[in-house]
This record gives structure tokens, sequence and C-alpha cells, in this order.
């Protein structure tokens, strides 16, 4: 019955899709009664014709195309059903690894001390604190558990509590489509206040403890409108609006507590407006009005300077002071230089200090400064590759600053550092479940040569028995876009990879952030393909090096890095075993047409607008949709959600039904999409997002014939 179930299904989906092809180890199918072919959908643009056969798969509520994903759902099913022991496996050993019941590191904010912890068997965190220590009584503010009860989703954006620490304002998603309701919550009595507030993004108290600012979305999904809203009161007022579609907004409150900034941004320039958090009636003041390719970010000292971090003259950043009174550029007093060979990518500010978190060669830096003697250091670490990121500071009056730090083979390890005396005091390394031992992994950071020269890292794990030999199989991953650097991280997952002779390795591609903004330009807009060629080129690199060979390399990639997974098996589909792309945006010409869509218009400095002919010739040769030809395709696993608002499920789908229709060789092509409530990231419970990892991973080995 399974199998009969399973040809029905298929054989839908290849009359729907137009799709001559049949499944693997099939050899003919049932007839059905045919269903009409589709109209393409023509667009004429810059004197071309634009030619979508599947372009109906943007009907989200028709049959047919429930139809057509229910299909390829039964196929991945079919596929994958060997693959069940094996999963069931890896499920097992992964949650092996967890410490269940667990509980994050509290951090103070004015009388309490907040922190987030798990229950065996709840798939969502609970979120308590405690008054004046550690050690006091618990308060629970948000059970995730008892919220999502009768839900198949729930994710929490917002969580900011009021200056008297008696009210939290948060927010909730039970979609996935993140399209977050704002709600406010009596920690007191526990009770759930009237306020019910849709489309929020964003959100911060003044100080009165009765006052909410919050950022509502357009019918796009963007940032655009700041409102204020006083408890008890029905109708709020509107303080911006932001009509350049290019722009998003944001609201926050300093650490200082003295302000409420309002940030307005695109992908190359920035404003910031302020207003004093007890002086709720006067108007939104702008630092400095934005200017084309003027970026920066602001703090304050809580007394009279801001300081701010801006690009005005470098790429890499530098940061000055301005009166809070005046702050005006001609104001402006440089304290920290622009280097070109330091990128700076954040500022903190604290009573006597200020941090930065810097970038040099290719790896992330905290440095702090000490504000009355101008003196500075940096934060050494321990290892060649790391990730290290600044956690919850909440206070401003400390001389504790509160970092974790990781890498590929040591868990994250939450630290305060005193700023004052230099002394580290490690809280928390997470445990890893099942004897880890480090010292059985060996990692690497090696460069690969770009097309053109340029040195790409390449960061590697695996266990130090492995002998570098051809033949060794390899897990590819890649990003580069966005600017976001794609620092290593520590994955107690990964171990069931490595521990099976897999090697893990990640391309520092350009596009990303690792070595600055320098580094992102080289990888956005009209230099995008050499985000590609970097991956190619990282690939090819460790097959030369024997670390492994075309045969036994797998790739993957998320959302932008599910773009450059499906544009580089265009490119050059002999490279790869198998590839992993997971909502990947591969439609980039129609989805930059399609001002309607959430991100397309915010997007145009980051791809480019197909409206103007050289950026549209540009995206042309590299768009995965567009550029899929008659040729041998890798064994293939693409992955979507119904509700996805960042890359919209019909991306996928059009690009996996065209690559059926025109792919020449016989390897499996698979599509799995998530048709109940998930999101851009998957299912939301614990639990639920091992279960896909121990789906992935099984398909991953499969193709490397291993299955134990």
């Amino acid at each position: 019955m399974m199998k009969r179930a399973f040809l029905l299904a298929w054989v839908s989906l290849s009359i729907l899709t137009g799709c001559q092809s049949i499944p693997p180890q099939q050899t003919q199918a049932e007839n059905r009664p045919p269903i009409a072919k589709k109209v393409p959908h023509v667009t004429t643009i810059h004197g071309e014709r634009l030619v979508d056969n599947y372009y109906w798969l943007r009907q989200k509520e028709s049959p047919e195309v429930l139809a057509y994903l229910k299909a390829e759902d039964a196929y991945a099913d079919w596929f994958m059903k060997p693959t069940k022991p094996l999963q069931e496996t890896l499920y097992k050993e992964m949650l092996g690894r967890v410490l269940e019941p667990d509980e994050s590191v509290p951090y103070r904010q004015g009388d309490w001390f907040y922190y987030h912890r798990t229950e065996e068997g709840k798939q969502y965190p609970i979120h308590c604190r405690k008054k004046g220590s550690v050690d006091a009584p618990e308060k629970v503010t948000l059970d995730l558990n008892e919220m999502a009860r009768s839900k198949e989703f729930l994710e929490i954006n917002v969580y900011e509590v009021s200056d008297d620490g008696n009210l939290l304002a948060f927010s909730t998603d039970e979609t996935g489509f993140r399209d977050y309701t704002l709600y406010v919550k009596d920690l007191r009595s526990g009770e759930t206040r009237g306020e019910k507030i849709p489309h929020v993004s964003d959100a911060a108290w003044a100080s009165n403890n009765e006052t909410l600012f919050y950022v509502t979305e357009d019918d796009a999904k963007r940032p655009y409108q700041v409102w204020r809203h006083n408890l008890g009161e029905t109708k709020d007022t509107l303080v911006y609006e932001e009509k350049d579609a290019l722009f998003d907004v944001g609201v926050s409150r300093s650490r200082s507590k003295r302000f409420v900034y309002v940030s307005i941004s695109s992908k190359t320039t920035d404003e910031v407006r302020y207003l004093r958090a007890d002086h709720l009636d006067e108007p939104l003041k702008v630092v400095t009005p934005r200017q084309k390719d003027l970026q920066y970010n602001v703090d304050d000292d809580g007394e009279n300077l801001f300081y701010i971090r801006t690009n005005d003259k470098g790429r890499n950043f530098r940061i000055v002071t301005a009166p809070i009174a005046d702050p005006r550029r001609e104001n402006w007093k440089e304290v920290v230089p622009q280097r070109d060979d330091v990128s700076i990518d954040d500022l903190g500010v604290f009573t006597n200090h200020f941090v930065l978190a810097e970038r040099e060669n290719g790896l992330p830096q905290i440095s702090v400064h000490d504000i009355a003697t101008g003196a500075s250091h940096r934060i050494e670490f321990p290892e060649a590759s790391y990730n290290v990121t600044t956690d919850e500071n909440a206070e401003f009056n400390t001389t504790k600053l509160r970092f974790t730090y990781e890498s590929l083979t040591t868990p994250p390890s939450v630290y305060d550092y005193d700023m004052g005396t230099h002394e580290r005091t490690l809280l928390k390394r997470q445990p890893v479940r099942g004897g880890y031992d480090p010292d059985h992994y060996q990692t690497e950071r090696v460069f690969a040569t770009a097309a053109d020269g340029t040195p790409v890292p390449i960061s590697l794990a695996y266990r130090k028995d492995l002998k570098r030999e051809s033949g060794n199989p390899l897990l590819l991953y890649g990003y580069g876009s966005y600017g976001y650097p794609t620092d290593v991280w520590f994955s107690s997952n990964r171990l069931s990879l490595l521990d099976r002779g897999v090697i893990v390795a990640i391309a520092h591609v350009r596009g990303g952030g690792e070595f600055g903004k320098r580094w992102y330009d080289a990888g956005r807009m009209l230099n995008k393909r050499n985000t590609f060629t970097d991956f190619i080129a990282c690939a090819r690199f460790l097959d030369a090096r024997h670390y492994t060979d075309a045969q036994h390399t797998i790739i993957e990639g998320a959302s932008a890095g599910g773009l450059l997974i499906s544009a580089v098996v265009n490119m050059q589909p002999r490279l790869f075993k198998a590839a992993l792309a997971e909502v990947p945006f591969v439609d980039v010409i129609n989805t930059m047409l399609d001002e309607s869509l959430p991100l397309t218009v915010g997007e145009f400095e980051e791809w480019g607008n197909p409206k103007i002919k050289e950026q549209y010739d540009y995206i042309k040769t590299y768009s995965p949709y567009d550029n899929i030809r008659r040729q041998a395709y890798p064994t293939i696993l693409v992955e979507s959600s119904l509700n996805d608002s960042q890359v919209m499920y019909w991306e996928p789908s059009k690009y996996v039904a065209k690559l059926r229709a025109n792919k020449t060789d016989t390897n499996p092509l698979v599509f799995q999409v998530n048709l109940e409530p998930s999101g851009h990231s998957g299912k939301s419970g614990r639990y639920d997002a091992l279960h896909d990892v121990a789906f992935e991973y099984a398909f991953m080995l499969r193709q490397l014939a291993i299955d134990r």
C-alpha cells in the first residue's frame, strides 16, 4: 500500500509540473486523467521575454499546489524510508548529548536576575527571574510550554521588562510567518493585560513604566512606523513613519536608560533619532541626517556624550564622540581611528568603559577602553579559530562584561570579565553528555586561493585518528551574504558526523563579514559571483590537498546560503557528490521584481534591482532558477516551509520542478516541505528540531554510503 500511495502521488506531481522523469527504481506508473497544462507566466523586461513555466505554484490556496507539495513530501518520505533506523539512532545520539533539564547563566537587570531553563520532555524554555540574588525564590515570567499548548508552533521575539520590573512586554508568532503580536504582562499578578497589538517587530519602554514604544510592519513586512502606547489607552500616537521602502526602522533603549533610540537603516545608510526617555512629549531629534553610504550607530555615556561608530572616514569604521547638546558632525571628536586592518563591528558603552567588537585577520576580537585614562586592551583567546560574542550586558554601572566563547571543539563558555582588573571568570561551559573529549578532535584553519588570487579561509574539524587522504567524507558549509560572518560554532550534534569519519569544513567566502565591510563589498551586488567562485575554490582546494574528493563531498547552505549551494551546482555540478539547500533563495530575478514581497526593496542594495539593466544582466548570470540547464546534477535535498516569510515556499518549489524537467541524470532530487506551522528556521520545538537534524544527517550519510 505504501508503494502504491507513493506512485499515485508521484504521478500527480509529474503531471502537475510537466516533468517527464520518474522516481528512481520505478519504471512505470499508472495512467491518470491529465491535468490541463498550466499557462506560462511571461514578463518582458529590457526587451527580453522571461517565461516562467512554474509561476502557478505561487497560488498558495490552490488545491493543485497543495497536491504538488504533498506529492513531493510523499516522495521524500519514500526516499528516506530506508534511513528511518539511522534517523532514530542519530536522534538518540544527539539527544543523549543534551542536558535536558538545563539553565542559562542569570544576568542582572535592575533588582532582578533573569535566566531561562528547560525541563526534560518539554519542547520550550521557561523564562524566569529571581530578585536580589541568584539564591532567591524563582518567579516564572513566561512558560512557553504552557503558552504552546494546542499549538504546533510558538516563537517569542520581544522580551522587554519595564524599569521598575513590574511589567513585561513580549511578542509571539504562532505560524512561522514571523508575524508577531505584542502583549503586556503584569509580573506581580501574572495576568496578561488587554494590550494585543499585531505586526510588531520591536519595542522599548520609557522611564515612566507606563509608556511603550513599538514598531509595526507594513504589508511587505517592512518595519516602518514607530508608535507610542500609554497603558490602558486605546488610541496610540504615531511617533515616526519611514516612507522610503529601502529603509527599516527599529526602536531601542540605551543601556544608560537615558534615551530611546529610533534607528533607520538600509543596507548602506543609517540615520539615528533620539528622545529623552523621561521627556516623552518632545519631538525626535536627529544625531546626523542620513547621507548616502554614511553608516553609523549610537550609544551614550548617560551624561554628556554620544559615542558613535561611523564609516565616514573609511569602510572599517571609527569611533567618535559628540556632545549630546549638539551632536552635529562638525562637533565629532575621534577617539578610535579607522584602521585598514581592523574592522569595528559594534560598540557598547558602560559607566567607565566602552567596548568594541572588532575583527582582524578574519577573527572576532573584543577591545576594552578605559574612558578616564584612554588606555585600551584586547581580551586574549587561546585557539587559532574561534567565535566570541558579548551577551546580555543590561547593567550600565558595572565593570563586568559578559561574553560567550566557543570553537569547533570548545562548547559555548560563558565568562564574566572584569574590565578594570582584566580577570575573567568562567561561569558555565555547556555540558556535553556522553563522555565528550575535545582532545579526540583536531581543528585547522587553512586558506584556498580564489580565482582572482584572494586567500579564502576554511575552518576544519575532524577526528585526530582520521588519515588525510582522498576518499574521506567531507561536509562543506557556506553562506556569504549580508556581511554576516560565518564564524565557527560548537555543535554537539556535529559529533555524530565527526565520529563517523566525516570532516566538517566551513568556507568563509566573500559576501560575509569575516574581514569587515570590504569582504562584504567584494561579494554583493555586481561582485556577487565571487561568493560562488570562492566556494568552488574551497572545494577544489580540499580535493587537491587530499582532505577528500568530489565523490565524497557534500555541500550545505541555508537561505542565502541555499542560493550559494544552488548556484554552484549549476556552475560545477561534478565537484560534489550531494547538496543540501535549506530554504534556498533561488529565484532572484522574479523575487526582486516583485516589490510586494517581504525584503525585496530593502535588498536592492544587496542583490541589485533587476529593473536596472546592468544589474539585471548580472543577476541573470547566477540566479539559480534562471541558470538550470540540460546537464547532470548531484543528488540534491531541498527543504522549505509553507509559512516561510523570508524565502517564500514557491521559490524552492519552482526550482525543484524546473530542475526535474531539465536534469539529465538519474540522481535523486528530494524536496521536503513543512506543511504544518513552521518558519524560516524550521520547527520551533527543540525535540522537533533534533528530528529535523537527524533527517538531514541521514540524507548526507546515505550519500556517503555510511549506514551505521
